[in-house]
């Protein structure tokens, strides 16, 4: 088997950026809501710990899926939107959300 074509596929890329246990109810949510509070996010987020969270943004910020704004209000506040270059995965979720609810 060639290993190198299946290392390049684009789908292989595709679902080792969105996995994860809580990355694609990141996903969900960031698509219903322009931009949310991380504390906001946490709060829908059902048991996960802040610190996995972060590190599940982090990564999802790291491949451009997640943009990171930080506002200088009192207290500084720390928010979060899909980067321009996830918008292309709203279909796809859509379908999936849709084949979800089908079962």
């Amino acid at each position: 088997m060639n290993y190198t074509v299946f290392e390049e596929c684009g789908l292989k890329r595709s679902l080792d950026i969105l996995s994860g246990k809580w990355k694609p109810l990141i996903l969900y949510h960031l698509f219903h809501e322009q931009e949310i509070r991380f504390i906001e996010l946490w709060r829908k987020m059902p048991r996960v710990s802040k610190k996995v969270l972060l590190d599940q943004l982090k990564q999802m910020q790291k491949h451009h899926v997640v943009e990171r704004i930080e506002r200088n209000d009192f207290p500084p506040q720390v928010y979060y939107r899909l980067h321009k270059d996830a918008e292309y995965l709203g279909p796809a979720l859509q379908i999936l959300e849709a084949w979800g609810k089908s079962r």
